[in-house]
């Protein structure tokens, strides 16, 4: 499919706009495993149906049916996708020889590369980021923390999630066409997946804290265990709680279930008498 051209414009910025809307607010309204987003999508492209099919009441019907069909994908990033196929009913209602195939054909095609990139961006990038940002001004009693993530949150999917839900429109296929040439989409992924990772790092150096107050006596000598552990790598017992999570979490232990242990094993060492200030102390508030 080509970029679309004025002759061929029948919609116009505003229905695009109350189309993203409806997948803003509804693309999750009815999740279920049969279709996953497929109804979201359905009701995402309503309006855009109603415009260009209105007149025809069968074609009307049959474009909302097949849009009815499975569909999954990030939603801020996949909305490039929505607006691809807009492009295309629109070019389809003109006469064009668009098929149901070709309109199924591209949103099973990218559905997953763009899901791919999507939560590589949010989850695994910029929620991390935002999350350390707005932790930090937190814990030092900043009001401000929660409301930093959560502008940065609405941000991100309002400004970045209308971009691209508008730009699949306006230039149609070959805006996807040109992202996914020559391996941008592997650089883009990769890319994200360091920075992403060396931030979750980064909030487990700042915000787990685990250290011992153990003293060994050896006659008129005393050694400070936690000492010798800071020169020999600092947060070392912070770094050893986190690797034992992941390989937790690599072994599919439950979440709650590791923070219910980690909970438990506190307790247990502060409540052991011959430990009376706890073999270890854990700050549980900045780990959970």
């Amino acid at each position: 499919m080509q970029q679309r051209g004025k002759a061929a414009t029948q919609l116009t910025r505003e229905d695009i706009f109350q189309s993203w809307l409806r997948w803003l607010f509804f693309s999750h309204a009815n999740y279920n495993w049969e279709r996953l987003q497929g109804t979201g999508f359905a009701h995402a492209m309503a309006p855009i149906i109603q415009k260009l099919y209105g007149t025809k009441p069968e074609e009307a019907k049959a474009a909302l049916k097949r849009h009815l069909a499975f569909f999954n994908t990030e939603p801020d990033t996949g909305g490039v996708i929505h607006g691809i196929v807009i492009a295309m009913e629109e070019q389809r209602a003109t006469g064009a020889p668009i098929t149901d195939e070709a309109i199924a054909n591209i949103k099973n095609g990218l559905m997953g590369p763009l899901a791919g990139i999507g939560d590589t961006l949010k989850q695994g990038l910029w929620i991390p980021i935002w999350l350390a940002f707005g932790i930090s001004l937190a814990v030092e009693g900043n009001l401000l923390g929660p409301v930093v993530y959560l502008v940065a949150a609405v941000l991100y999917t309002w400004g970045f999630g209308w971009f691209l839900y508008y730009q699949g429109w306006k230039q149609g296929q070959v805006f996807v066409t040109n992202l996914l040439r020559g391996g941008m989409l592997d650089t883009v992924q990769t890319m994200a997946a360091i920075l992403g990772a060396g931030v979750l790092g980064a909030l487990a150096a700042a915000f787990v804290n685990v250290t011992t107050p153990l003293v060994i006596t050896a006659g008129q000598q005393t050694v400070n265990l936690q000492e010798i552990l800071d020169r020999f790598s600092p947060k070392l017992l912070p770094l050893a709680l986190v690797l034992i999570i992941f390989w937790l979490l690599r072994r599919r232990v439950g979440a709650i279930q590791i923070m219910a242990g980690i909970f438990l094993i506190t307790l247990l060492l502060i409540a052991i008498p011959f430990y009376s200030k706890g073999l270890f102390e854990i700050v549980l508030p900045n780990l959970l």
